[in-house]
């Protein structure tokens, strides 16, 4: 069963969108204590077919869940600052935000570059906060920039940019034009600053802060390859990046997606696949937004990385959950997955399945 593989490897599924709030939280333990990766959670969109008080009551419910698990945590990671994937520590929802930062090393994005703007500014809204809370001013550990050339990471997406998508491609030129603008804009606010200092310590909350970019965590038998920033959906995405996860415990893998919208890019699909993890925890494309805000082409996009990956990593269990959960034609949508997965013989959940429950989304429109 796949919720026995995932005890096996000591990984649990502590909330995902398919239990009605937007999340991608999920507990790993080790001989050196539990590691949380992305403590947040958001209410769902307008368009979620729930009442508003709903939404906020399922909401409310992933925090306790979430503070619950993280209580006895001694390492949080957070992949990238939207609300859905770290909880600021004045959020209302929170019994106590000592149960998510105190007492713990959080390895949190780096929030100086390879961020959009909006996550720089959410990133220090974030310290700031927590900085506060432990008798400390974020002002003590700004610095100026010592780094100031920054490598266009679309340079190093071979397949995506080799591959054509027929009459499409002219638009696509533009759009990758745009997004090289773009990302000069963003350069010149990364090589300005101000950065913030790494490895604050906060020795009243017994904490320290430390960037996961790129940093590999040996806990035990537990390693944990925390891998540098990939973007948050297609090429430039305005979202910006996040910093995906490979799990290793006694040599068996698990790759974490953080927010790859899929992945949406087909380099990042054929890494993950070389990677021959036995358990995917992905995110999927989010339906919800086509096809005004996602585009068909992008979904096939999705479609076909996620078929590569089941097709030639063959992984043991491949957890689809998160954006696709929010909208009420997803399965239909997404079914070449699934065709593939069961052709091949990999069991494709969502994590309420896993959990032995009906997906919220599935449960609301069948009613």
């Amino acid at each position: 069963m796949a919720s026995e593989l995932l005890e096996s490897l000591g990984i649990e599924l502590v909330w995902f969108d398919s239990l009605g709030a937007k999340c991608a939280c999920i507990a790993v333990g080790s001989e050196m204590g539990k590691l949380v990766i992305d403590p947040g959670a958001a209410e769902m969109q307008p368009s979620y077919p729930l009442s508003s008080e709903m939404k906020r009551v399922l909401r409310k419910r992933a925090i306790e869940r979430i503070e619950y698990v993280s209580r006895d945590a001694k390492i949080v990671i957070i992949t990238h600052y939207h609300y859905d994937h770290h909880v600021l520590p004045t959020d209302n929802d929170l019994t106590s935000w000592r149960n998510l930062y105190a007492g713990k090393m959080l390895y949190i994005k780096n929030p100086n570059k390879y961020i959009n703007e909006s996550q720089w500014n959410r990133a220090r809204q974030f310290l700031q906060q927590l900085l506060e809370l432990c008798g400390d001013d974020l002002g003590r550990h700004l610095e100026e920039p010592y780094e100031h050339s920054f490598p266009d990471p679309v340079d190093t997406l071979e397949h995506a940019l080799s591959k054509s998508f027929g009459d499409y491609d002219k638009r696509r030129k533009e759009l990758l034009e745009k997004g090289r603008n773009w990302f000069k804009n963003l350069v010149e606010l990364w090589g300005r600053g101000p950065w913030i200092r790494e490895g604050i310590e906060l020795p009243s909350c017994g904490s320290r802060i430390e960037w996961c970019d790129g940093k590999t965590l040996e806990l035990g038998s537990v390693r944990v390859k925390i891998f540098e920033p990939w973007f948050h959906g297609v090429e430039y995405d305005r979202t910006g990046w996040v910093t995906p996860i490979l799990i290793e415990v006694r040599n068996r893998r698990v790759f974490y997606t953080s927010d790859l919208m899929g992945p949406i890019i087909e380099d990042y699909a054929y890494r993950i696949a070389d990677l021959r993890p036995e358990i995917v925890i992905a995110d999927g494309p989010p339906t919800y937004l086509f096809p005004y805000m996602f585009n068909r082409i992008n979904l096939q996009r999705a479609i076909d990385n996620a078929i590569y990956i089941i097709e030639n990593a063959v992984p043991k269990l491949v957890i689809y959950d998160h954006h696709l959960l929010r909208e009420k034609r997803w399965r239909e949508r997404f079914a070449p997955v699934f065709e593939c997965a069961k052709r091949v013989g990999v069991t494709l959940l969502t994590a309420a399945e896993v959990l032995g429950q009906k997906p919220l989304i599935d449960t609301i429109t069948s009613s």
